[in-house]
């Protein structure tokens, strides 16, 4: 048995990880409006979201925070013998709690399921973005991964 197998089954149904804050300024969420050309008004417009908003403040996409996930991940996960690790998709994704802008976010991981294939493992992540001073989390994501080993077992 590899070493990189050994890790996900003994990590399987774990917690593997949390992340620092990161911080979702209004900088960030313009530069992710610019990128998706999603400007709708309760992503840029400072005004009318701190008039019209409940939270007084414009929010960052949906999307974004869900976008964070891919980035965040690999700082937290230390699997051995991974040569490379793809993004596989998404099973079910839930935006639980809109982010202002301004706030902090950090990222929960746990392993829920693995499986060899072919080429590697199909692992299963449950990623819950936690927003900073809230109840509920920002995002609860079931994100996929296709890990290719380094010894190519």
């Amino acid at each position: 048995m590899s070493e990189l197998e050994q890790a996900l089954r003994e990590n399987e149904g774990k917690e593997v990880g949390t992340s620092d804050w990161v911080l979702v300024d209004q900088a960030r969420i313009n530069a992710f409006a610019d990128a998706t050309d999603d400007h709708q008004w309760i992503h840029v417009d400072e005004e009318r979201a701190a008039r019209e908003l409940p939270q007084k403040s414009t929010i960052a996409h949906g999307f974004l925070t869900l976008s964070l996930i891919a980035g965040i991940m690999p700082k937290i996960i230390q699997l051995p013998g991974v040569a490379m690790s793809l993004n596989y998709g998404l099973n079910r994704v839930r935006f639980v709690n809109p982010v202002p802008a301004g706030s902090r976010v950090r990222l929960h991981v746990k392993l829920k399921e693995w499986e060899r294939t072919d080429k590697g493992f199909r692992v299963t992540w449950e990623s819950t973005m936690e927003l900073e001073g809230a109840d509920k989390p920002a995002c609860i994501a079931e994100s996929l991964a296709m890990l290719q080993p380094a010894d190519g077992r």
